[in-house]
């Protein structure tokens, strides 16, 4: 069934401006793009101005450059349980030479579902995804509905990044034997690259990149082609990490933030051999989307982190040495749960906001 959604014309001046915001930047124009959804969960762009918009429900949308609207056909079945459903949406860099667009979402499984990676190519009219292929999913699925994790992000290898949440399940986190906790990294067929940490390690999970996450939904490449992710730590413990390749970064064992009882989680706030976070919110924002700044509006932010919150509903900029410090809240009456933030071709920071079902462009 179709919704009835308002598209602008994108990257044109048919987009009409809302409002103006005031930032550290100065004033910043703030232009809806489309509304209507109902929970978008993830964004991307393809070259011909078209941007393709993930809905929880399972449905994929192809906005095309002139304005119109398509549901895509060939979408994956999900399990609309709790947290999940239809997730993240990538873009694969050559798509102008292979069409590939990669998907992640609530897989069904024998014991519950999992977290799934499958790719396809989007259909020269863009209305449909042809060959769609399951690569990866994740291990023991589990009946419960929360810590799907989830953002998709390709690497400079071209190798893909998938972050998972432990499911509820906290002490599975430290076992690399599931996939609970992790991030994950696999090449666009799948298989498992050669240099992985874990590989060689006898009953782990080869895919395997980091562990010990509780569950990110932010995760981004800094302009070197450093992995950061975003993740939803407990009650005043959200994190931001720098992922280096088989480094465990604690949950449960360590932990800023406290049981939602007010309990003390685990052993405290460090251990030897586990990672420290860069930055952590307390209270905690609920963090999900996640994008570092090239710089080409805003010199100023130039590698500056953007992070959308669910909980306070505004995008947090972190700023400093290794993203350690919240310099500014970018606030309005759209920014309310934003789910994805991304930069657009042209430069401008894009984001979804779960409450007013809308996609959003700031620009100077």
């Amino acid at each position: 069934m179709h919704r009835s959604i308002h598209v602008a014309l994108l990257l044109s001046t048919l987009a009409t401006p809302l409002w103006a915001l005031e930032t550290s930047q100065g004033t910043v124009t703030v232009t809806e793009i489309a509304s209507g959804f109902d929970q978008p969960w993830g964004v991307d762009f393809i070259p011909d101005g078209g941007i393709l918009i993930t809905e929880r429900g399972g449905q994929l949308i192809h906005l095309q450059s002139d304005g119109s609207r398509i549901d895509v056909s060939g979408v994956p079945e999900v399990v609309g349980q709790g947290q999940g459903g239809l997730l993240d949406i990538m873009v694969a860099s050559d798509f102008a030479q292979s069409r590939e667009v990669f998907l992640s979402y609530s897989k069904p499984q024998p014991k519950g579902s999992g977290t799934a990676l499958a790719k396809a190519r989007l259909s020269e009219a863009g209305d449909a995804l042809e060959g769609l292929e399951v690569i990866f999913e994740q291990a023991e699925g589990y009946s419960s509905g929360r810590h799907f994790g989830s953002r998709i992000v390709e690497g400079a290898d071209g190798t893909l990044f998938l972050t998972i949440g432990e499911r509820g399940d906290r002490p599975s986190a430290q076992n690399i034997a599931n996939h609970n906790g992790t991030v994950v990294r696999v090449t666009r067929d799948g298989t498992v690259p050669a240099d992985n940490p874990f590989v060689q390690t006898e009953g782990a999970r080869p895919e395997i990149w980091s562990y010990g996450h509780r569950n990110p939904q932010g995760a981004a490449l800094d302009l070197d082609g450093n992995l950061w992710v975003a993740e939803h730590g407990a009650q005043g413990g959200d994190e931001i990490n720098r992922v280096r390749a088989g480094a465990n970064y604690g949950w449960p064992v360590i932990s800023y933030g406290r049981h939602y009882s007010g309990a003390k989680i685990g052993e405290g706030t460090s251990k030897d051999g586990m990672e420290q976070p860069t930055h952590y919110w307390d209270p905690s924002i609920a963090p999900s989307g996640m994008m570092i700044y090239s710089g080409k509006l805003w010199p100023e932010w130039e590698g500056d982190a953007f992070v959308g919150s669910l909980k306070f509903n505004y995008i947090s900029r972190v700023s400093g040495t290794n993203l350690s410090e919240e310099a500014e809240q970018i606030r309005s009456d759209e920014t309310a749960r934003v789910r994805d933030v991304v930069e657009g071709p042209d430069g401008g920071i894009w984001f979804l906001s779960v409450m007013s079902g809308g996609l959003y462009r700031i620009t100077p």
